[in-house]
């Protein structure tokens, strides 16, 4: 598992971004957001299959994964979406092909709606868009976020096994669930798991769901028919409201299709990026 690695540094305004490029230079830029409680790990089967076509970029959003965590620090869904646009002119690409993933989706929907960034395409893996989102579990921690940054680490880490667990179906391997828990372990780790639950705040996507329907480009919605964590009645929802939007579910998946169903989401999205622009001849 230590396979997966990010070498390259960008100083953001919400902290340090770890990030990695994969691929050709010289071929189509797709870029892969990660949600919450995740990082770019999820991606890294998906992102080396696209690489022989593509040229992937990959990124940690500050404060999660191995990129930045301190106190103080702004992870809500309005700075993270800053900094994603912040990355778009630091790696210089104008209108790169976009998948994200969870919070990842919102992300990228506000970087394109309200700062100006150019996608040439669009693919929304089970996002975080639609009001209304956030659990029980969600809305307990927020409130109480003090109380719960100071579980002895054993309870705490059992909860977050707990809760990564639930994102899978099928179920995760113990290797790779024990990857996705580790950026959330120790003295910066712990905390930082509740600070980004303490700054979810629907407001960020109410900001911009009346925008939808001004999405232009091409857009696909994926999504795993087995999610737990936002229902499916979502994703068609959300096909709906972007204009031309193709939707395709992925059986026997949940929320984090990625490791559910990579091979099924891969090819999609493969698929996806290749297919030719509208009117395109």
């Amino acid at each position: 598992m230590s396979d997966w690695e990010l070498s390259r540094t960008y100083g953001s305004s919400a902290g340090e971004v770890r990030w990695e490029r994969l691929g050709g230079p010289a071929a189509p830029p797709v870029v892969l957001c990660h949600g919450t409680p995740f990082s770019s790990y999820v991606w890294r089967r998906i992102a080396r299959e696209l690489a022989r076509d593509h040229q992937v970029y990959v990124w940690d959003m500050p404060g999660y994964g191995i990129s930045a965590q301190f106190e103080g620090q702004d992870v809500s869904l309005g700075a993270q979406g800053r900094v994603f646009a912040e990355l778009l002119a630091h790696w210089d690409l104008a209108a790169p092909a976009v998948v994200a993933h969870d919070f990842g989706g919102a992300v990228a929907l506000r970087a394109h709606l309200l700062h100006g960034a150019a996608y040439r395409r669009l693919a929304l893996v089970d996002p975080v868009a639609l009001a209304p989102w956030g659990s029980a579990f969600f809305r307990l921690v927020g409130a109480h976020h003090g109380v719960f940054e100071q579980l002895p680490p054993h309870l705490h880490r059992a909860l977050v096994r707990e809760y990564i667990s639930s994102a899978s179906s099928p179920g995760l391997d113990p290797a790779v669930l024990d990857r996705l828990v580790r950026p959330w372990e120790g003295e910066e780790g712990q905390p930082a798991f509740y600070r980004q639950i303490a700054q979810a705040s629907q407001r960020y996507t109410d900001e911009i769901q009346g925008r939808y329907g001004s999405i232009e480009l091409p857009v696909t919605v994926f999504w795993g028919e087995d999610d737990a964590w936002i229902p499916v009645a979502k994703a068609y929802e959300l096909a709906s409201a972007v204009p031309g939007a193709e939707l395709v579910l992925i059986p026997g998946a949940g929320h984090l299709v990625q490791e559910d169903a990579p091979g099924r989401l891969g090819t999609e999205l493969a698929r996806f990026l290749g297919a030719a622009e509208p009117g395109a001849r």
